[in-house]
């Protein structure tokens, strides 16, 4: 699996739920999940990816 940069999600979106496309656009940002989720729904992406950005950057080592 090739290694993915949220630098510049984290920088601005730090807090929030995101939703992504299958290529780790941002669609919408919300501190709300449901919102989130329900507005990637409106505009035509039924399968988003839901993401809870850190608060802090913290490293991460790892695999999904």
């Amino acid at each position: 699996m090739k290694a993915i940069d949220l630098t510049s999600v984290f920088e601005h979106y730090q807090g929030l739920w995101v939703a992504f496309t299958d290529s780790y656009q941002v669609i919408s940002a919300d501190k709300s999940a449901r919102k989130v989720f329900d507005e990637a729904k409106q505009k035509g992406y039924t399968e988003p990816i839901l993401f809870k950005v850190p608060e802090e950057n913290v490293p991460f080592f790892g695999t999904l």
